[in-house]
This record gives structure tokens, sequence and C-alpha cells, in this order.
């Protein structure tokens, strides 16, 4: 299946400043697939080494700081000469293997001419633990769950990917277009973006495969728990894991840690979520004070709002049924709306955008506050196709925005300087802003 990050590997392999790359993202978002399909595409040699199926390979980086030294060990155990020219070296799950992780410092200083990448599934978790992380010599990329966009191509609809993906002003699309998109965005809200369980439904169209499938990585999420944490920091874990599913179903959002546990405080349970965090497993949203530049500065970090990084996991953990996806607009409802403030979260971090959100005291919230070059914007994630935007209006008048923006199920709409982006087209968002046409 394609992948938005493709085109990110092959500026890499062109960039004559080049570094070592680190692939980072949680279990089972698709990086090993990626790399693979890159490293054999764009090169005449790939050469493969998972460290996690076969940890006996971190023997080949022990006690050797020199690349012509690894280079000649993993030549011996492949069996064939590697040269640089034409070759892409990927080292998988490297978070379980330091020696590999400091390895692509001297690949930088000394042998640069090699291609290489690394991943893990916990590498953003390995990263904060190791004290010998090559700082500044490595270059960084995010791997998360397919997004939408990628949703639509993988299911045959690539000329309504690149039909949305070509907007630039908010017309409205033609209604059985909407209404064929928003029928796709309901099957995908269920299915959610882990690769596998997509390619296992347009394989077989089974529901009931796609659930399991959706169990499994959940079940593979709880072992890395026990795998990668002690025994006392694993139990904290999944029992904030588990949580989150009826923190969101809550209709105050608001991460409350007593909900995981009576009287518990940040000192419970704050490692955990950074954990989590840099796991890939789960996106935070910050509220912030005052929408100021630098939106970063005026974030209140003791107020937050936990999502899962796909909402099919989340369907999966609160058992959502398979029959929602057929019913009109059931799921956008569903759990007071969870699953779409969760999709909003998720196309909004897969665009590079950091998660903020806005309440007053008069308990006016707006979901989300966006950065957009050096412009603050608020948007209001609505769930139905009503036209109430009262939390934005009280925004507007506090701090008049040169836009305020809703997502929902209704079609694109312009008023002034509000716009209505429908739901499936959230990913705007993260582009230049849409322009503004003459009111109408």
């Amino acid at each position: 299946m394609k992948r938005a990050l493709y085109k990110h590997l092959k500026s890499w392999k062109s960039d004559p400043k080049r570094k070592p790359l680190l692939l980072q993202g949680a279990r089972q978002v698709g990086k090993t697939y990626l790399v693979s399909e890159f490293g054999k595409q764009e090169y005449e040699n790939y050469v493969y080494l998972n460290f996690e199926q076969n940890p006996g390979l971190s023997v080949l980086f022990r006690n050797v700081l020199d690349p012509v030294q690894i280079i000649e060990n993993i030549s011996l155990y492949i069996g064939r000469k590697i040269n640089a020219e034409g070759t892409l070296l990927f080292f998988d799950e490297i978070q379980i293997a330091p020696e590999v992780l400091t390895s692509l410092k001297y690949f930088y200083e000394q042998a640069p001419e090699y291609h290489l990448i690394a991943a893990g599934s916990l590498l953003g978790v390995s990263v904060g633990k190791s004290g010998s992380f090559p700082v500044g010599k490595v270059n960084f990329l995010t791997m998360v769950p397919m997004t939408f966009i990628e949703y639509l191509a993988a299911f045959g609809e690539e000329l309504l990917a690149e039909k949305l993906s070509g907007i630039e002003s908010p017309e409205s699309l033609p209604e059985p277009i909407h209404e064929k998109l928003n029928k796709l965005l309901k099957l995908y809200l269920f299915l959610g973006g882990m690769p596998e369980v997509l390619q296992d439904y347009i394989d077989n169209r089974d529901i009931k495969s796609v659930r399991k499938i959706q169990n499994d990585i959940l079940d593979a999420y709880q072992r890395d728990f026990s795998k990668y944490t002690d025994r006392h920091q694993a139990l904290k874990t999944a029992e904030l894991w588990n949580a989150i599913p009826r923190q969101l179903a809550k209709e105050n959002k608001k991460f409350k840690y007593s909900d995981v546990r009576h009287k518990a405080r940040a000192a419970t349970f704050g490692q955990t979520i950074e954990w989590l965090k840099k796991a890939g497993l789960i996106n935070v949203s910050y509220n912030i004070l005052v929408p100021k530049l630098p939106l970063s500065g005026y974030a209140d970090y003791s107020k937050f709002k936990i999502f899962l990084h796909d909402t099919g996991l989340l369907g999966a953990m609160l058992k959502i049924p398979s029959g929602i996806i057929v019913e009109p607009t059931k799921i956008f409802f569903e759990y007071r709306g969870a699953f779409i403030e969760n999709y909003v979260a998720q196309e909004l971090v897969a665009s590079r955008m950091d998660l903020l959100y806005w309440t007053s005291k008069s308990e006016a919230e707006v979901d989300f506050i966006l950065q957009k070059q050096n412009g603050i914007y608020p948007l209001e994630v609505k769930s139905g196709t009503g036209k109430s935007i009262r939390s934005l209006r009280s925004y507007e008048e506090k701090y008049g925005p040169e836009l305020i923006y809703r997502t929902s199920p209704r079609n694109f709409v312009q008023s002034d300087n509000f716009i209505n982006i429908p739901l499936y087209a959230t990913f705007l968002l993260g582009k230049e802003e849409i322009q503004i046409q003459d009111s109408r």
C-alpha cells in the first residue's frame, strides 16, 4: 500500500547532507513494509537485519566502533560483500540493541557514504533512555497509522484522494460525492489505519477477521508493556492504557488521574503517559491558557486529553459492533463523539501539527487550536450536522481570529470568516490556509 512517507524517503536518499535515518512509530504502523519496498524499488541491493527476530545479531556490533569493521561483520554474516554505492542497510527493531543505536554516530562521522535506515517499535522510548544517543548525527522521521487519504488510495479510490488533496477553496462538493466520502469515512473509523487490518479487509471483506487482528495488535502492545518495562511499571502502563477509552467516552474528555485509580496523582502516572507517548501509542492534547505565539509557551501541561493513535483500535477496546457502519450517522455520535475527536487528532498529528485546546471560565471549549505559520485559528469538532458554533463565537469575540474553523459531517461551507471542513477533509487543515472566497 502506498504511504505518504515514501516521498520523504526519496528526498532523504538524494540529500547530499544525508545522515543515518531513524524511523519511529508504534508497532504495526507499517515501518518495515515501507522501508523494505523503498529498499527494493530504489536500490540495487538491500540488506535487512531484524534485532528482535534475531537478537544474536547484536554481537556483530559489540565492542566495535569502526563502521568498516561492522560492515565487514555483516558481509560475513550474509555471505556477500556490501558496497556503499547502490545499497540500503536497514536495521530493524534496534530498541533492544543499544550498541546498534550507538553505531549510527560512527556511520555518520566515518562512513557517511552508506545509506542506512534504523527503525524500532519502541525507538522513542529507547532514545529517551539511552545515554549514548547520537545527538545531531541522525535524521528523524515518524510514521503513524494510515491516514484517511492513504486509506482511500488503498481501497482503489485514487481519484477521490487526488480531488481532496487538490482542494484550495471551500466550495461544496457535489452531494453524491460528499455522501460517498462520508460513507467511506464511517468504514475507516471502524477499521482504523493499521495496514494489516486494511489489507485483510481489502482481501477478505470479513469484519470478524478484522476485529481479531485489531485485538491481536492490542495484545502485542500489552506484551510490550511487560517486555520493555519492569513489572511495577508494566502494571501501571496497562492500567492507564485500558482507562483511556473510558476517559474519551466522558462528556468532558479532560484526562483525570483519579478516573484511572482512586486518589491517583500526576506522580503516579506521569511517567506512564510519557512512555506511551514516546511509544507512539497515544496523542496528547494540552490546554492552552491564552492563544499567543508560540503556542507551546502558553500551554498548561497539567491539563490535557489523551487520544489513541488509531480509531480502529479504540473501537476494538470499546467493543463497538460492526453493525454501526451501516447506520446513517451513529458512529459519529458513539461515545459522545469520541471517535470523531480521536480521528481529528490523528489527522492533525499526521499533518505534523501540535495538539492544543482552549477552555474559558464560562465553560466554552474549542476542541483544537491550530498554529499555521504566524496565524492562530480555532477548530471545533462536531459529530452532527447542526449549525451551532457557540464556542467558536465565544473564542472569536475574545481573540478576533482571522478565520474560525469547524469540521463536521457537513459539506464545505463558507460564511464570511467561518469555514466548515468536512470530516473526511480534516487533513486540509495541515496545508496552507484554504483561500477565502468573496462572501456569498
